[in-house]
């Protein structure tokens, strides 16, 4: 487990005093400037005062960025397409994804269509960036023995529900990322002993997920009280992040040999479910389910095999 490293204070004043070229991956979350009450203006700017905040933050993140190193940053619908052209045509990025985060709960509307999502650019300072699509890689839904059974790429619409107040990981941050979403980015993007930046800690999402995903990580975040949860929040025990994509427990069908099949029952737990240990008895369980047939008539065939061979 790694301790991360969190600053109090406005981004744009603490960047000047990162290294150039230190930093191996960037998870941002900015303000959306939608009016939303963190504890400060910060999201209520005029509109050019905000794309020159914007501006001035990702030009210090570029700074800072390794030359393999990627940048995720979420934004709403109003200024997404203006930190589009920010990230590729003012800063000269990479463009390496635009991401679809979608959930299944959010806000109701009775004039036009509820909003189900929020969008994560992908972007990264050489053509070339780190990406480990072995880490990211989801569960197939039929086994094919020329197919890769480690799994297949998660694409680019992503399922995770919100962290509901219910929860255990719930904080008081009124725009908390679950934990899952923000484990597939940090696993893509950084390696074991990376660093890992989030200019806007918020609720400490980002933080949490690398202290257990042994990555050094730096926060900044502006608001001290959201300073005081972050840090009880890294003191908490570890029993498992609080999301997971859906797709991550679906059991391929067609395994009906009994050792691949078991065989593939272990993996799957590694592959898949390593830092979900409660979703880890939820696989087995509805693996038995939907094999039990397959698996007495394997210990059947077994015991008549056994009984030959004394006989």
């Amino acid at each position: 487990m790694t301790e991360p490293v969190l600053h109090t204070g406005d981004c744009l004043n603490v960047l000047p005093s990162l290294p150039a070229g230190s930093v191996d991956l960037i998870v941002a979350d900015p303000p959306y400037n939608l009016g939303k009450d963190y504890g400060n203006e910060s999201d209520s700017m005029c509109r050019d005062d905000y794309l020159t905040f914007t501006r001035d933050w990702i030009s210090e993140a570029k700074r800072v960025l390794k030359k393999d190193g990627s940048i995720y940053v979420f934004m709403g619908f109003r200024y997404i397409a203006r930190l589009y052209i920010v990230l590729e045509e003012e800063l000269g990025l990479n463009f390496n994804g635009w991401i679809t985060w979608h959930y299944t709960q959010g806000m109701g509307k009775t004039k036009g269509f509820s909003p189900r999502h929020d969008d994560i650019l992908y972007f990264s300072k050489s053509p070339k960036p780190i990406f480990n699509l072995d880490s990211i890689r989801i569960p197939q839904k039929f086994y094919r023995s020329r197919n890769n059974m480690r799994g297949a790429n998660p694409g680019d619409l992503w399922e995770f529900s919100h962290v509901h107040y219910c929860q255990e990981s719930r904080t008081e941050h009124p725009t908390q990322k679950p934990e899952g979403l923000i484990e597939r980015i940090v696993l893509a993007s950084s390696n074991d002993g990376d660093t890992v930046l989030d200019p806007f800690a918020g609720s400490g999402t980002t933080l949490r997920v690398c202290q257990q995903l042994n990555r050094n990580c730096i926060g900044i975040e502006i608001n001290p009280e959201y300073v005081d949860l972050i840090e009880s929040r890294l003191k908490q025990a570890f029993n498992g992040f609080d999301s997971l994509d859906p797709r991550m427990k679906r059991i391929p069908n067609d395994l009906n040999d009994p050792a691949i099949r078991e065989e593939y029952r272990k993996n799957h737990k590694a592959w898949f479910l390593r830092n979900h240990p409660r979703e880890q008895q939820e696989f087995d369980d509805e693996f038995k389910r939907k094999y039990a047939v397959k698996m007495r008539q394997a210990s059947l065939n077994f015991d008549e095999a056994d009984s030959e061979c004394v006989n």
